[in-house]
């Protein structure tokens, strides 16, 4: 399924500039609050910062797509990879850390773990490979000079 060019390139620069405006508001937030909200902010300095540049990543692509620009298709590309790797890779180490002893007395629900994984992750993957088949398209290669 290919995607219209102009809608790929809005759609991933107004995700990304949202998703890089939420991280800064709640990195603000996290440093207004207490001394351990501060101090696990500073453990997770390397991550985040890792993330916010896959996020400008993402934004510079989505901006590339929009101005026909060639570097911008390989851009977007790379961001929709790194995307898919770090989806299937949240989904598979929240579902593990349920795996885990848990002291509590209720049992998981599996299900209801699966099922709401499965509901972030078919969406992201799905825009994601049709962006790259869209991206890689005869009639893409020649919208970009």
């Amino acid at each position: 399924m290919e995607l219209p060019l102009a809608f790929i390139g809005w759609f991933f620069t107004l995700t990304s500039a949202a998703a890089l405006a939420l991280s800064v508001v709640l990195i603000a937030m996290l440093l207004k609050s207490g001394e351990l909200s501060r101090r696990y902010l500073s453990y997770s300095f390397w991550n985040d910062l890792v993330l916010g540049a896959i996020w400008v990543l993402g934004l510079a692509g989505g901006i590339g797509v929009i101005r026909l620009q060639p570097w911008g298709r390989y851009l977007l590309e790379l961001f929709c990879w790194a995307l898919i790797v770090l989806v299937l890779l949240s989904a598979a180490s929240r579902l593990y850390a349920l795996r885990q002893p848990n002291p509590g007395p209720e049992p998981v629900n599996w299900v209801g773990a699966i099922a709401g994984v499965t509901l972030i992750l078919i969406p992201v993957i799905a825009i994601c490979v049709a962006t790259i088949v869209t991206l890689r398209s005869p009639e893409a290669l020649k919208a970009f000079p």
